[in-house]
Formats: structure tokens, C-alpha cells, sequence
């Protein structure tokens, strides 16, 4: 073996030092706020039954009721329409209602901004029925390439969690998203990219083709309204992105890892970072309530999981904490018997963390360690960092959270 600088030694002692830091952190956030309301309530996110029961509620008669859901949900979900007006296979006065009491109203986009690569990150801002309280801000990433447009989409207004490696650990949680703020995310996208239906892109065919719950929070404590967004996504009379193009990323929320498959039914991928229960304590906390037997076990029996629908695990690479040969050895031995690809993520430093991104020729031997294996490991290449400190100088009314956000999006907005 070769003698270990001082160096090496010294980066090793201070990630290990900083690792067991986090060994005191709180493994789940409890939301500071809840959503209020608007006093006009818009229909996107709402499910068929819910449509017709705001329908009902303005005085839409019962016989009526199930033909107005199919015109209103094919103008929101398949032609992108941003207002009643728009809907000229609707009556004007049942316009006229719909307008006095509903909208179709999607997220504010306060700020846009495009990389020479193409992708594109938008800040939106969420209303609020509370005017009291400010308006909070998420961002969603639209990333491009020759076979497929792929969106990160967030699910929460900060994050349950307190992974020592991710910046958004270190923000509060201030709430969960709804069912409509999630789907909004991919409305707006379609809006920017002219990419309904009945409108023409400059590739003749869908721009966003695939949805990554990956951006800021953690989907699986937010099941019920992510699960509800997904399904609209999925719906084939609607938005139509396949179950199959829809992946929902989790740090390991286990009770709900087999919902995710049995009520949601789309591709999963999981935060693992670590092979061994002591590191993944005080990188990922959440692992001290379950544990890695039992995250993978839950991932043995994640339904319909097979070698066309493998499990993405995601391995952020740490210069001197998880980045060994012993650790890809260990990775390799643990997912034995799991139809399974690993994607390494080279980490990107945040202001005031103290890891480091593995060196390069080390991610390329643990990535040829795991290919030998018999494993998928591409190394995810990062997109839009031109754009990145550009958007950091934008400012969100909701503690600054958009810093943050950009800071967690940087490592999980990426692709194979």
C-alpha cells in the first residue's frame, strides 16, 4: 500500500470530524406552516372527482357535471389552457361561472434563466390565501438532450431531512407542496417551452418527456399530494408522460417506498451515499430510524421491480468518507439479488461545508469496480453550471430559501 500524505490524512480526519457531526442532527423537521388556500381555488391538481365536486359546489347541475370534467380536463391537461376564456368548446356562460369562482391558475414564474447547455431553471412563486404571510418560492430545472427532456420537480417548501452533505438539510422545513403546485411545475414548464399539444416545437415532438422528483424535499413525506400529482402526470388523457419516465427519488422513507409502487406504480431511486449503518447514521439521519436491511429489503420488494425497471441508487462520491475500493466492494456485495443501476454523483461543494468532491481517477475506479460487477455506474455529468452562480444572486422572499435550493438541485438536477 502506498504511504498517505499528510494531506490525504488531514482531508480524511476533517470529513470524518464533520461526518460524526451530524450524528447529533434531528432526524426529521417538523413544518413550520401550513398551505392556505386561495379564495379562488384553481383546478389544476385536483383529481376528476374533485373537479366535479367544485362544479357542484358553484352550481354546475349533476347531469352536466361529468361532461364539463372532460372538457375542462382536456383544456388544462392537453392544450395548457391558462384561462376559461380560452375554452371555446365551453359555453361563454358557463365561462362566465367557472371565472367567478375557479381558475386554472399555475405557479408565477419570477425569474428564468438558460444555460449555454440548454438547460433551464425557473424560481416560481406560490400564492398564498394568507396574506399575512409571505409568498414562498420553489425552482424547477428543465434539462434537454438529443432523446428526451427531463424535469426536476420539487416537492416541498424546504425538507423534512438532515443529510449532512445536502445544503437544503440545512434549511427549515416551512411546508409541503400540494397536489396542484407540483403538477404546476410541469405546466409552467410546458408553458415556456410551447409544449402542448396543439402547438408546434422546434423538434416536431414533446420537449418535456421525463419527470425526476429530485429537487428540494423529500417526496415520500409528502406522499398523499405527490402521489395524487403523479397520477395526473401519468394519465393518458391528459399530460400522458409514461410511469416508465417518472422517477421518484427518496432518502429512505421505508412504509411508504412499497406505496410508492403499489398507489403510484413509477421508477424509484434511492438516496444511499453509504454502505454501512455508522456513516449513513450521520450522512443520511433519517437511516437511524431504517436502517440499511430494512431500505433494502423494502427495495427487494418494490413491486414490479425487474432488469427493465431497475432501482437507481444514488452514491454521492466524498473525497476520504465513502469514496474506497472497500466501500464499492460492500455496494456490490449489499445489492446482490436487486435489479439495480448506481449513478455517482461527483459532490458539489456548498458555502460552509467541509467535504470534497473524490478525486476524479478515484471515481473512476470505483466506477469500474461497480461496471465489473456487472452494474450500470454512469457518473452523473453536471448541467447549467454557467447559470448556477448567476441564479444564486436571485432572492427569495421565503428566508433565502432559493439559495438553498439552487444549492440541492445542483447535485440532484443532473442526468446519466
Amino acid at each position: 500500500m502506498n504511504p498517505v500524505s499528510a494531506e490525504t490524512n488531514s482531508t480524511s480526519e476533517t470529513a470524518r470530524a464533520h461526518v460524526a457531526a451530524g450524528a447529533s442532527a434531528p432526524l426529521e423537521k417538523i413544518a413550520l406552516e401550513t398551505y392556505v388556500p386561495p379564495a379562488k381555488p384553481s383546478l389544476v391538481g385536483l383529481s376528476r372527482a374533485e373537479i366535479a365536486e367544485q362544479l357542484g359546489a358553484i352550481g354546475v347541475a349533476p347531469a352536466q357535471r361529468k361532461m364539463r370534467v372532460q372538457q375542462l380536463w382536456h383544456w388544462i391537461y392537453v392544450r395548457g389552457a391558462k384561462s376559461f376564456e380560452e375554452m371555446t368548446s365551453i359555453s361563454k356562460e358557463m365561462r362566465a361561472q367557472l371565472d367567478q369562482h375557479l381558475t386554472v391558475a399555475r405557479p408565477e414564474v419570477v425569474a428564468e434563466q438558460v444555460s449555454n447547455d440548454g438547460t433551464r431553471k425557473w424560481l416560481l412563486r406560490l400564492p398564498s390565501g394568507d396574506s399575512i404571510e409571505k409568498a414562498h418560492e420553489v425552482e424547477c430545472v428543465y434539462i434537454p438532450e438529443t432523446d428526451r427532456g427531463t424535469l426536476c420537480v420539487s416537492s416541498q417548501v424546504g425538507c423534512t431531512l438532515n443529510c449532512s452533505f445536502c445544503h437544503t438539510g440545512t434549511q427549515r422545513l416551512v411546508r409541503n407542496l400540494t397536489a396542484g403546485e407540483i403538477v404546476g411545475q410541469i405546466m409552467v414548464a410546458r408553458d415556456r417551452l410551447h409544449d402542448w399539444a396543439d402547438r408546434v416545437t422546434p423538434t416536431g415532438s414533446r420537449l418535456v418527456t421525463n419527470v425526476v422528483m429530485m429537487g428540494m424535499g423529500e417526496p415520500l413525506y409528502n406522499f398523499e399530494a405527490v402521489r395524487d400529482a403523479l397520477l395526473i402526470v401519468a394519465d393518458n388523457e391528459g399530460i400522458g408522460i409514461s410511469r416508465r419516465r417518472i422517477t421518484l427519488s427518496t432518502s429512505g422513507v421505508v412504509p411508504n417506498i412499497i406505496r410508492t409502487g403499489d398507489e403510484i406504480g413509477v421508477m424509484l431511486a434511492i438516496s444511499l451515499h453509504a454502505v454501512r449503518d455508522d456513516l449513513r447514521n450521520e450522512l443520511v439521519p433519517l437511516n437511524r430510524k431504517y436502517p440499511i436491511a430494512e431500505l433494502l429489503q423494502a427495495c427487494r420488494d418494490y413491486p414490479g421491480s425487474s432488469n427493465a425497471r431497475r432501482i437507481t441508487f444514488e452514491y454521492v462520491m466524498l473525497k476520504g468518507v465513502n469514496d474506497s475500493l472497500d466501500d464499492a466492494k460492500l455496494l456490490v456485495k449489499m445489492l446482490k439479488g436487486i435489479p439495480a443501476k448506481i449513478n455517482l454523483i461527483p459532490f458539489n461543494p456548498w458555502p460552509g461545508t467541509r467535504y470534497e468532491c473524490s478525486d476524479w481517477d478515484q471515481i473512476e475506479k470505483f466506477s469500474e469496480y461497480i461496471f465489473n460487477a456487472g452494474y450500470s455506474s454512469p457518473v452523473r455529468t453536471p448541467r447549467g453550471r454557467d447559470i448556477l452562480a448567476a441564479c444564486g444572486q436571485l432572492k427569495s422572499e421565503t428566508e433565502k430559501l432559493s439559495v438553498r435550493e439552487r444549492q440541492a438541485l445542483r447535485a440532484m438536477a443532473m442526468t446519466d
